[in-house]
């Protein structure tokens, strides 16, 4: 059964899904594989190595962006979202660019496919902000992926969490525990839980991923560059010139 955080998301980002392709879908573009708000672009970071013709797995893909860049770049892509809004968007993008993404709606916490079936998975803040159960997602990933595979996937630095999600200077100051781990929780007026978002501290998120079985290889936390003036919610050049923005996990499958 999904969990409540999932029940949760999947209502949200239904009802958010045009709203944010509308504020966001220039940033990213039909097809175009960012892994932050601060523009790190996987056409020059090469984060996932080689894709031509490797199968690859994108985790929490919305309207598949980065998905259909991979399929650009000759890769065999599969890709899902736990919003079926998100991949209508997808379909339509699919329509305009003649660049067709397979997507289907899933949880993360199960994939729907077999095991080791893609050399590469991939995650721009897709899916694991949002799940209740990250070791559930990341046996799973390990399940799909084949020996020597790689995962790479892109969360809000930790750091964040003890911040006020602001751009302004109120951002800067911090106003709660870097060790809490209460989720960010929104309600309806009759008490029904409509948005979950989940804190991990850096150390929890690399003992998750090395109890999946996973191992850590690298990780990118990248600053702001010069020239970008983009504000994306808390993210904007005022806090990325003092504290990180997105943590970038490479992990590799034994």
């Amino acid at each position: 059964m999904p969990s409540v955080s999932s029940r949760a998301n999947r209502g949200w980002w239904d009802g958010n899904a045009d709203d944010y392709q509308v504020e966001h879908g220039g940033f990213l573009r039909d097809s175009g594989f960012v892994w932050c708000p601060e523009g790190v672009d996987e056409a020059d970071a090469h984060l996932l190595g080689e894709v031509r013709g490797r199968r690859v797995l994108e985790i929490g893909c919305g309207a598949a962006q980065c998905a259909r860049w991979l399929v650009s770049q000759g890769a065999e892509v599969a890709a899902f979202d736990i919003s079926h809004r998100q991949l209508l968007h997808a379909r339509r993008i699919d329509l305009g660019t003649g660049l067709r993404v397979p997507v289907l709606q899933a949880d993360a916490e199960s994939l729907p496919f077999a095991g080791a079936a893609f050399d590469v998975a991939c995650s721009a803040y897709g899916a694991l902000p949002f799940v209740a159960d990250p070791l559930a997602v990341f046996r799973e990933v390990r399940r799909v992926l084949r020996p020597g595979s790689r995962f790479v996937f892109s969360v809000s630095h930790p750091i964040r969490w003890a911040f006020p999600d602001d751009p302004g200077p109120r951002g800067l100051t911090s106003d709660r525990p870097y060790f809490d781990r209460s989720p960010y929780v929104e309600r309806d007026e009759h008490g029904t839980v409509t948005y979950v978002e989940h804190h991990r501290t850096m150390g929890d998120w690399v003992n998750l991923l090395v109890t999946s079985g996973l191992t850590v290889i690298g990780l990118l936390e990248p600053e702001w560059p010069e020239g970008h003036e983009r504000v994306w919610g808390g993210w904007s050049p005022l806090r990325g010139r003092h504290l990180p923005g997105t943590a970038i996990f490479s992990c590799s499958r034994t």
